[in-house]
């Protein structure tokens, strides 16, 4: 019943021309680390107007999807930051020492992608703004999450976390070509964040001085690897996988072309040994799974609704954010 609805919600805000965007409270999370993609996202989004905050894990986390340490201590670090976020000896969580960024917009913590969330979360609301943000972001991340895969996706499981918190939440994810390496300037970033900034205007248009998503509802976005003429197509989740994960005795052995050029570009050696690893699925789609995200994210940016945890947002609930005004609520 309420597909019909969610279409209709995505339609008119995603896909709607954007009006001017109101100054919001935004913040950046990540399953990565510091990348190319929440620096040009950051600088974005600021130069739109919006006070952010950014809040991603030490390392690389991906594939931890909503894990969390709990009642572990966070001891200082024992090795670097990715990309030089924090050094050894540094807290287990605090401010990026990285020269360049600015004092309390940036932070990281030794721990998961939701971990990283919460260090935000506490950010906000001690910090500047004394309060929650408006709206999180989640990425962009370095890789597509589209399809079953989001289940163990570091990215979507943090955008949940906060959906379930009853925050606006979107998790943002580009392609692996968006790695911008340690001088974090991947042009293509910068593309990536100007649609992102088109999307947030779209929900304000939409939004008005209320919240920028109904509660229950968070979205899955994915842009294409190029996004020349791309487009934004409303989706679903759905039956199509784009990507088929394995177990494989022999990790080197199993690697692509394109995973032996990334990884020889990251001056990385394929070896020996056990692991899971990713190949795409050569199949073609069904009729019916023609509109799934990962399907239309390899020419167009994907946006899937997606229900906060289990239970799913009503249509009444719906009906009462689109009519609020009328309501009286």
């Amino acid at each position: 019943m309420h597909k019909s609805v969610f279409a209709t919600l995505i339609a008119c805000t995603v896909l709607a021309h954007p009006g001017v965007a109101q100054a919001r409270n935004i913040l950046i999370t990540n399953d990565d680390g510091l990348t190319s993609n929440v620096v040009a996202l950051h600088a974005a989004l600021e130069a739109a107007g919006h006070d952010v905050i950014v809040s991603v894990p030490c390392r690389n986390q991906s594939g931890m999807g909503a894990a969390i340490n709990i009642g572990r201590a966070l001891a200082p670090l024992a090795q670097a930051c990715r990309n030089d976020a924090a050094q050894v000896g540094d807290p287990g969580a605090g401010a990026v020492t990285r020269a360049g960024y600015a004092a309390g917009d940036f932070f990281y913590i030794d721990g998961t992608p939701v971990m990283a969330l919460l260090h935000g979360l506490h950010q906000a609301e001690t910090g500047r703004w004394g309060g929650r943000p408006d709206l999180v972001l989640s990425g962009p991340n370095e890789g597509q999450n589209v399809g079953a895969i989001i289940l163990t996706s570091g990215t979507v499981s943090a955008a949940q976390a906060a959906a379930l918190q009853g925050l606006p939440a979107i998790a943002l994810s580009a392609g692996s070509n968006s790695d911008g390496g340690r001088d974090l300037a991947n042009p293509l970033s910068a593309q990536v964040a100007v649609r992102v900034v088109e999307l947030v205007a779209a929900l304000e248009q939409k939004a008005g001085d209320g919240p920028l998503l109904p509660q229950g509802l968070a979205l899955n976005v994915n842009f294409p690897d190029v996004l020349e003429g791309a487009q934004w197509r409303l989706t679903r989740i759905g039956s199509y996988n784009a990507y088929l994960p394995s177990y494989t005795p022999d990790m080197a052995a199993a690697a692509s072309p394109a995973q032996r050029e990334s990884a020889a570009q990251r001056g990385i050696e394929l070896v020996s040994f056990p692991g899971i690893n990713f190949d795409f699925n050569t199949a073609e789609p069904l009729p019916h799974q023609l509109a799934d995200e990962s399907v239309v994210f390899r020419q167009h940016i994907a946006v899937s609704p997606m229900q906060a945890g289990y239970e799913a947002a009503t249509a009444e609930d719906m009906v009462r954010w689109q009519l609020a005004a009328l309501l009286g609520g």
